[in-house]
């Protein structure tokens, strides 16, 4: 870290230690909602795949509820979910394209997200091959999100760093509608509303978002509209049907990565390919989802659980040249649960199914400056089919204080590809594996538990992955599969203090070392982007939470993640292209070198203050540091970028009035204008590793509501 960084972080820690005697010269005021309380003792669905309360779940789990980001910009996951420790962002051009990493599994994605399962309303929005864009997330309708860290293969398909679950605010009291502006730097527009309605026998909840974002790059256009609907009724006390809906539609330019000198010359120019090709993805997408669930038996100890779900999607992507894919999504996830007592212990018992099949039309075409070609140059048909089988029994072992989880998948993925413009040329691939896992949570206290955990992932790859090198071959027949080893121990809690500075406190901390054989590693060759297996991999670190509410109305957070990350064992043939077009391929090992893409240190603080002025009017504060180490832009540890610290600020005030509400807020995102490297270009042959974070910038927004 340069001496400017250090002054700089010096100063944010000022800033931060100072409002609190800034904000005690406000009037009285009434407590805030309890959000350290709820996160720690609510019931959340992520990762056991039942309602259970944090403390009862043997793994790390952080919940974020809307309050907590209401009043914010919120336009990308990389906004929301920055407090999470464990989780680290790298964002190239907004919402559409965040790299989230969790223990270091999706850092070296090239797109999309990789490692993570990301789940809306409990419904995969991962492909059946395990990779997720995100696109469908309007966050002034989410409710709540859930974010299971580590390990959750065993539950889930290709989840080796854990689940993310964006679940909308279906649970409100009074019908509602709102209407949402916002305006901010570089273009930025969004519109929209959110309508709730209810009564004694069902729930509704509708929103539609539009977005609109020049971008702080050249040939960076985000245009988006988002329509989303959640249905609920209860046809007794023991059973209700859902029905989930959303429609996207937009589209994003794409600038591209830059090489070093560009990127000191000017972070924010478009690489001049970009430019010439017009690089972006046009996207439209829709999913149909219905669930019943239902509890029965003469304790109501059962519960039956069937999802079934349909996605559609038509996706267009101009690079080098015009391709279309047309797919359908299908869908259709069970289980049942049954809570008994053996040996007068409680006893959980789960077992249940997913079933994905996705179908696909894709087309190429030429590119001629941004547009299609006339003549179609080739026409593949692809599926891909995804059946997985989970069990899960969770015990007392010992007085309602120690538990032991055992729980195992199997999982089978099918990928089949032919060429209709050359029938002969077909491929297919498959993927199966049984991974299990062993768990023990110790409940120290009612608000207090530790727990370990013991268990293997399996990662098989991606469509986009297996692409090979070879034209003789359509998919790559070397490519493994990811499997790892993984160890965590961990504690979580909440404590209350009754202290007048310190009154109340919610914590977690988790240590975690993982063996990884196979890693699937990212490299380029003349442009294109291709997939091998580094031989072995060391990751150990820990993760630490905390948010500490001070003087009764300020809320502390702090997120800290730690990642040591190693390549134990792991050689490869590497094609490097020059200033001036030379090639030159060498074998090379990169034992011992750092995992490229993951900082070792990622540090989050937070100062969270809100006040109601009145009974009707609530002020609310925020101010943020972001601290991060630099990252190495390759396998070979040949460059790492610098470490950087960004500063945001937020004020909101809520006014209520005769049953109409009004929220007015702003704030100002890296106020010190640092200039640093936001998304990190894996491996790149061309040495286009960067690609810039964003600027200083504003944001103003102005939502009008009225509850019935």
């Amino acid at each position: 870290m340069t001496r400017v960084n250090h002054i700089r972080l010096i100063l944010s820690f000022i800033i931060l230690l100072y409002i609190p005697q800034i904000s005690a010269q406000i009037v009285d005021y009434n407590l805030m909602d309890d959000t350290i309380n709820s996160n720690i003792d609510e019931v959340i669905i992520t990762g056991s795949r039942i309602q259970k309360r944090v403390l009862d779940v043997p793994y790390p789990i952080s919940r974020i509820d809307y309050r907590e980001f209401k009043y914010d910009r919120k336009i990308g996951v990389n906004e929301v979910l920055e407090s999470v420790p464990g989780v680290f962002l790298q964002s190239r051009y907004g919402n559409h394209d965040v790299k989230i990493s969790i223990r270091g599994f999706g850092s070296k994605s090239k797109s999309g997200i990789r490692g993570v399962r990301i789940l809306i309303d409990d419904i995969p929005e991962s492909e059946p091959d395990g990779q997720t864009r995100i696109e469908a997330i309007d966050f002034n309708s989410i409710g709540k999100i859930e974010i299971a860290k580590g390990n959750l293969s065993s539950m889930y398909t290709n989840a080796p760093g854990g689940v993310i679950n964006f679940i909308n605010d279906i649970s409100f009291n009074t019908p509602f509608v709102v209407q949402f502006n916002q305006v901010g730097s570089f273009g930025l527009r969004r519109n929209g509303f959110k309508f709730g309605y209810n009564n004694d026998n069902y729930n509704l909840l509708t929103s539609y978002s539009n977005h609109y974002f020049k971008g702080y790059r050249d040939h960076n256009i985000e245009k988006w509209n988002i329509i989303n609907t959640v249905v609920e009724t209860k046809y007794s006390n023991n059973s209700s049907l859902k029905l989930l809906l959303y429609f996207v539609d937009g589209m994003i330019k794409l600038p591209g990565s830059l090489t070093q000198e560009e990127f000191n010359s000017n972070p924010y120019q478009a690489e001049q390919r970009a430019i010439d090709r017009d690089t972006k993805r046009v996207s439209t997408k829709g999913r149909l989802g219905v669930r019943y669930t239902a509890r029965f038996g003469r304790e109501n100890n059962n519960e039956l659980e069937l999802t079934t779900y349909a996605t559609i999607k038509y996706f267009e992507r101009t690079n080098r040249e015009y391709r279309i894919i047309n797919r359908n999504g299908f869908g259709l996830r069970t289980h049942y649960l049954n809570e008994s007592n053996i040996f007068s212990r409680k006893n959980e018992f789960l077992v249940g199914t997913d079933i994905l099949f996705q179908p696909a039309r894709i087309e190429y075409y030429s590119n001629i400056n941004g547009n299609k070609g006339d003549q179609i140059l080739q026409l593949f048909n692809e599926k891909i089919y995804n059946t997985g089988f989970y069990i899960s029994n969770n015990y007392e072992v010992y007085d309602n204080r120690l538990f032991l989880l055992l729980s195992g998948r199997y999982d089978i993925i099918t990928f089949d590809l032919k060429e209709e413009t050359l029938p002969s040329r077909k491929d297919a691939r498959t993927f199966e594996a049984f991974v299990p896992k062993v768990a023990l949570n110790y409940k120290l206290t009612k608000m207090v538990s530790i727990y370990s955990s013991y268990g293997f992932s399996y990662d098989s790859p991606a469509k986009n992955e297996l692409e090979s090198f070879d034209p003789e071959l359509l998919y790559n027949q070397e490519l493994k599969p990811q499997l790892t080893k993984s160890f965590e121990l961990g504690v979580k809690g909440f404590l209350e203090l009754n202290n007048d500075f310190l009154n109340r406190v919610r914590f977690e901390a988790t240590f975690f070392n993982l063996n990884i054989d196979n890693e699937v590693v990212p490299y380029e060759i003349y442009g294109d982007v291709y997939f091998r297996n580094a031989a072995k991999t060391n990751r150990r670190g820990f993760e630490i939470g905390t948010q500490v509410r001070l003087l009764k109305k300020m809320d502390l957070i702090i997120a800290y993640t730690y990642s040591d990350f190693i390549y134990d064992s792991y050689s490869a043939l590497t094609i490097e292209i020059d200033a001036i077009g030379n090639i030159t391929e060498e074998e090379k090992n990169f034992s011992g070198k750092v995992v490229p893409s993951v900082p070792v240190n990622n540090l989050f603080v937070s100062l969270n203050f809100s006040q109601n002025i009145t009974k009707s009017i609530e002020l609310f504060a925020k101010l943020s540091l972001n601290s991060v180490s630099g990252l190495w832009v390759d396998d070979a540890n040949s460059d790492r970028t610098n470490a950087y610290n960004i500063l945001n600020s937020m004020l909101g005030i809520d006014i209520k009035a005769a049953g109409f509400y009004f929220v007015i807020s702003g704030g100002v995102s890296n106020i010190l204008d640092e200039v640093y490297v936001g998304f990190v270009n894996t491996n790149s042959a061309e040495q286009r590793f960067y690609e810039p974070g964003e600027p200083l910038n504003l944001f103003g927004q102005f939502n009008i509501g009225y509850k019935f």
